[in-house]
């Protein structure tokens, strides 16, 4: 208990000599750091960190244990003498969990709009976010803060590629958007996956980079040389129905591989599916089992 008095009086200390002149359109203001109860403060509920993992609390609560907490949480006033949470929402949890009672604070003053954009871009900066939730993020501040991308660019220090290769991944379908959240497959895996204009087949793409386990490399080369996504010359279909022109296209985006179907005058024909090695052929035969 000692070592965390010692500590907090040298944040004190330290924090005392930074020089606190306002500058001209500053949108918040600070105050010198303040020891306050963690029963004085509510977790805010704009917190773009929607998942914590409890073993990653455990060892920071360790931490702060020892150590006690060496920057101090943001806090803006409420009413009474509640005060929300704007920045630190791990040291927040871990703090609970190491049984502290108080904790180190800055006080600032912001509306909720401010509040928002500080809240979402700290943590952008300073957190182990998942390539979904920085989307999110990057998303919100776009939409909610009036923020364009070579604005938001700025102010998290991304050029704006960045931004736009993190923005396509919220139009990727759930269920690939959960798989990255969950750390199934990677970023990269993602953004190759996000490339795919084709909903359908970017599942398919999806489905087979999971069941072969690919690689990001492995992946980005099976849609390289899918004819869902590079050009080839079309096949003659002058003698095909439309209907069989559209299940034609269903099937190769079902196997995503080329299809070709001949049919004569009197309706007699073939389907034939294309592969390129084992692998294919297998995913094929798993395709036609499951269906």
């Amino acid at each position: 208990m000692a070592k965390k008095k010692e500590l907090s009086k040298g944040i004190r200390a330290l924090l005392s000599n930074i020089d606190n002149r306002k500058e001209e359109n500053k949108v918040a203001s600070e105050s010198p750091v303040s020891l306050m109860a963690l029963s004085q403060i509510e977790p805010n509920s704009d917190q773009p960190r929607k998942q914590f993992d409890h073993s990653g609390l455990e060892e920071l609560a360790e931490s702060i244990k020892i150590h006690g907490i060496i920057q101090p949480l943001t806090v803006r006033k409420m009413g009474g003498k509640k005060y929300q949470l704007i920045s630190g929402e791990r040291r927040f949890r871990a703090s609970k969990i190491a049984g502290l009672k108080e904790v180190p604070v800055y006080i600032r003053t912001a509306n909720d709009q401010e509040l928002l954009e500080m809240a979402l871009i700290e943590n952008i900066q300073r957190e182990d976010l998942n390539a979904i939730e920085i989307a999110i993020a990057y998303n919100r501040l776009i939409d909610e803060c009036q923020l364009n991308h070579e604005t938001l660019a700025t102010r998290v220090s991304k050029k704006r590629s960045t931004i736009s290769n993190y923005l396509r991944l919220l139009k990727l379908p759930p269920e690939i958007q959960k798989a990255v959240v969950n750390n199934t497959i990677s970023m990269g895996h993602a953004r190759a996956l996000a490339g795919i204009n084709d909903i359908a087949f970017q599942l398919i793409a999806f489905d087979k980079t999971i069941k072969s386990k690919l690689s990001v490399r492995d992946l980005e080369k099976f849609l390289s040389d899918s004819p869902n996504t590079k050009s080839k010359k079309k096949p003659n279909t002058n003698n095909l129905p439309t209907e069989l022109i559209i299940i034609r296209q269903e099937l190769k985006g079902i196997f995503g591989t080329d299809v070709n179907i001949d049919r004569n005058a009197s309706g007699k024909g073939k389907i034939s599916i294309a592969f390129k090695n084992d692998k294919e052929l297998n995913y094929i035969l798993e395709q036609l089992r499951e269906d």
